[in-house]
């Protein structure tokens, strides 16, 4: 099979250095790299999501069982914890989304982008599985994007969680593959 890649973008979700100091697999970053990589090869825009809160923590509502508990400053302005990992840094030429929830979407202007780049497919990696690529996989598949998720560029605290989404779940509303099929489909 091979992948129309004009309307696709590779979403890089939360790649931040706290959520990646959590992972313990030592072959996931450059498994996502490898994904990074062969998106930009064949002119595939990649896409960071961060989250990212403003200073004085304005936009954490304390109803917010997530967020409401984050000391001050936690994913603010200038919080080292907050930057990408430079593994898969973004490039100067790369959109960074900045979320204010779980979702990709949420606070965002996520899809504002998509549309304006015409993209209609979304390959989902990040942190964590069941986090912002469940919520993001839910929401793009009511906005009707096709979606397709790298399983092993995903990545979760807990692996059966990881495991029953990734085989289970997802695949009701996306197709779902590896890193190294994908970047075959797309090279």
């Amino acid at each position: 099979m091979n992948v129309t890649t004009n309307h696709t973008a590779l979403l890089a979700m939360d790649l931040q250095a706290a959520m990646v100091s959590h992972i313990k697999d030592a072959d996931y970053l450059p498994r996502v790299r490898r994904a990074i990589d062969a998106a930009r090869a064949a002119g595939i825009p990649v896409l960071h999501v961060v989250l990212g809160f403003r200073s004085g923590r304005s936009d954490i509502c304390d109803r917010n069982k997530a967020f409401s508990g984050l000391p001050e400053g936690t994913f603010g302005p200038g919080d080292p914890n907050a930057a990408v990992h430079p593994d898969v840094a973004p490039r100067p030429d790369e959109a960074v989304i900045t979320k204010k929830r779980v979702s990709a979407f949420a606070g965002s202007d996520l899809e504002l982008v998509l549309r304006s780049g015409g993209i209609s497919h979304l390959v989902l990696a990040g942190i964590a599985t069941s986090g912002v690529v469940l919520s993001t996989l839910r929401q793009a598949a009511d906005l009707d994007y096709q979606l397709t998720v790298l399983a092993d560029g995903c990545a979760d605290a807990d692996e059966e969680v990881h495991r029953v989404l990734t085989e289970k779940v997802f695949p009701r509303q996306a197709e779902v593959t590896t890193v190294e099929e994908w970047a075959k489909t797309v090279g």
